[in-house]
């Protein structure tokens, strides 16, 4: 079993061996995360060209030497040559990260079926036993959060900054928390409204616990 961690990999260099289909996948996640990411591949999806072409990758167009992996902090075998995708292994250098598609043991880390909806990242690992069956899970949690959960979150970011500022009282913020974490506040939508109104309840509450002493 392994532990669960999230990777800051922005501004540090992946290099991903594979050009196909899941080489691209691996290639978006990566970009998504801020990356900056190198391509090893004589031949490459053309979406994959079309990131190139557009300098959001940097593609050498040649087949895998291990002089590839210089200056990696993030090593991808991505290819569908089992024994190029072991050279790429035996190739890294202590302190590398890798992970080798389809072959569990020679990954020091697996990567996940990901989630996203702004500042909620949800990931669902079997640990390289069954991709598919992480896959699947990951359609079912897509339909449970949906799209709204991005603007919510970011909401939630926001509010949680004004409710530290304006409310000194501990259990004041904690209450207020757990109402703006409420399922059934998300679900209304009136959330700056509620917000105000919950702030101006918690200041009137003080107000009067002030008065008692």
């Amino acid at each position: 079993m392994g532990y669960p961690i999230v990777l800051h990999v922005r501004g540090r260099r992946a290099v991903v061996v594979g050009g196909g289909k899941v080489a691209a996948r691996k290639i978006h996640g990566l970009l998504e995360a801020g990356a900056e990411i190198v391509m090893i591949a004589p031949e490459a999806e053309p979406e994959l060209q079309a990131l190139a072409a557009g300098g959001m990758i940097v593609w050498k167009k040649k087949r895998f030497d291990p002089d590839d992996l210089a200056e990696a902090f993030l090593v991808i075998a991505a290819t569908n040559d089992r024994k190029v995708n072991e050279a790429v292994a035996q190739a890294a250098t202590p302190g590398q990260l890798v992970n080798v598609v389809d072959d569990p043991e020679r990954c020091d880390f697996h990567v996940p079926a990901v989630v996203r909806r702004g500042p909620l990242t949800i990931a669902v690992s079997t640990g390289g036993a069954s991709p598919a069956v992480a896959r699947r899970i990951r359609r079912q949690l897509e339909e449970k959060y949906g799209e709204e959960y991005g603007p919510y979150l970011q909401f939630l970011q926001r509010a949680r900054d004004v409710v530290l500022r304006e409310v000194e009282d501990a259990e004041g913020r904690k209450l207020l928390f757990q109402a703006l974490a409420a399922d059934s506040f998300r679900q209304r939508g009136r959330w700056d409204e509620e917000l105000a109104q919950l702030l101006a309840n918690e200041k009137e509450r003080n107000g009067e616990r002030g008065k008692e002493l």
